[in-house]
């Protein structure tokens, strides 16, 4: 069964999983073009939203290169202090998001609390939309395999088949799917005063 993500029905204050998932994989100022809304309450969120794919790209490639066969104690060094930089970036844009929705989304006493804050749902998001971008790239270029003491190359060990990289690539978009449909559910109960984010 497909799932309607067109933003039919959602209130204006939070953005639609539809348009979520477009600020994902565009800068917000291609994905908003409409000329009768040049001000959204939403963009950002959006803006936010978009940059923490970007931090999650960087993070993922950081950790790629931490753990290639060539890095060097140096380089691991590094790429730790930058997932930490990245991780900070994070945060931050986590708390720009859940500041926004503390001043622009109104709070219902007697609704029933969310677990977490939307800002770490989105945080998530972006980490499976990255996660399953990855999925469905291309393989990363193989390491250069060591030699052994007789001069030949070693085996690497297993090779991705194309069967496994396809049941990754449906894995990962299928939870992206889910992650989608539970943002849908939280912004749809929130909307309806079913649902209150919290706000630490």
């Amino acid at each position: 069964m497909a799932t309607d993500y067109t933003g039919t029905g959602f209130g204006a204050e939070l953005p639609s999983p539809t348009l979520l998932l477009r600020a994902f994989r565009e800068p917000v100022t291609d994905l908003l073009t409409d000329p009768a809304d040049p001000l959204r309450r939403d963009r950002e969120i959006l803006e936010a939203a978009h940059d923490l794919v970007q931090c999650h790209e960087r993070r993922h490639h950081a950790h790629a290169e931490a753990h290639a066969a060539e890095a060097t104690p140096r380089r691991v060094a590094e790429c730790s202090r930058s997932v930490e930089d990245i991780d900070e970036r994070r945060t931050e844009l986590v708390a720009r998001i859940d500041d926004w929705v503390a001043i622009n989304i109104p709070h219902r006493a007697g609704a029933s609390l969310h677990t977490e804050t939307l800002g770490a749902v989105i945080d998530r998001m972006a980490a499976k939309w990255v996660a399953a971008q990855q999925a469905l790239g291309t393989p990363a270029p193989e390491a250069p395999r060591a030699k052994s003491a007789d001069g030949r190359r070693r085996r690497s060990g297993p090779r991705e088949t194309p069967r496994r990289a396809d049941s990754e690539a449906h894995l990962q978009w299928y939870r992206l799917a889910e992650l989608a449909d539970g943002y849908k559910d939280l912004i749809t109960d929130v909307a309806q005063h079913r649902r209150r984010l919290p706000v630490w």
